[in-house]
């Protein structure tokens, strides 16, 4: 069983969806009482980081995702749910502390002639780590649906699983161990974000 958190991110319904869509038995959760014995846990998440980490440690789900981390079962974090991986955000003055799980902070994109910010749309990956099970059937190169004004900055360059170019050359997902996250939306992201999908949800069986 998967745990979809549920703290009224925007998103929520169609990642649900698209996690069904693969075969996942997956359930909304709204308290740490309900993840039980969870094989897997994804953090999805819009909007800004601040009302992010302040929903998540009103519902107590903050530290809950953490020990969920900590148990080595796998996580998966979308979008604002891979930017609260981060110690902390540059986004609207943010005071809020991100989980930390991940040293580095999130930035916004440079502006630049030809980039609109936010970035909405379709852009492309560059697997930088071959071997990321999360990329499995997914060609280098492939398109992915994009909808951020902020990215993450990881210190650690070897959790960097694929890059995408907006002006800025940024860390379009990351994976260390059991955690992976990423900031395009797997479920926009038509068959290759469904495979995706898949392939954490392959993991959680292991």
């Amino acid at each position: 069983m998967i745990a979809l958190l549920d703290y009224g991110s925007g998103n929520l319904r169609s990642v649900h969806k698209s996690l069904l869509k693969v075969g996942a038995d997956v359930r909304l959760m709204k308290s740490p009482r309900e993840i039980g014995d969870a094989s897997g846990l994804v953090l999805p998440g819009v909007g800004a980081f601040d009302d992010c980490i302040a929903a998540l440690r009103k519902q107590e789900l903050l530290e809950a995702a953490k020990d969920f981390i900590k148990t080595g079962k796998s996580f998966l974090g979308i979008c604002v749910g891979y930017q609260a991986l981060f110690e902390k955000s540059e986004e609207f003055n943010s005071c809020a502390a991100g989980l930390g799980v991940f040293q580095g902070k999130v930035v916004r994109f440079t502006e630049r002639p030809g980039h609109k910010i936010p970035q909405i749309g379709w852009n492309q990956l560059e697997i930088v780590k071959k071997d990321c099970p999360l990329y499995r059937g997914i060609a280098n190169g492939s398109y992915v649906y994009f909808v951020h004004s902020f990215y993450p900055q990881p210190v650690d360059a070897s959790i960097v699983a694929t890059r995408t170019d907006y002006g800025d050359n940024f860390a379009s997902s990351v994976w260390r161990d059991n955690v992976f996250a990423t900031q395009f939306h797997p479920e926009k992201s038509q068959k290759v974000g469904l495979q995706l999908l898949k392939n954490f949800v392959a993991l959680t069986k292991k």
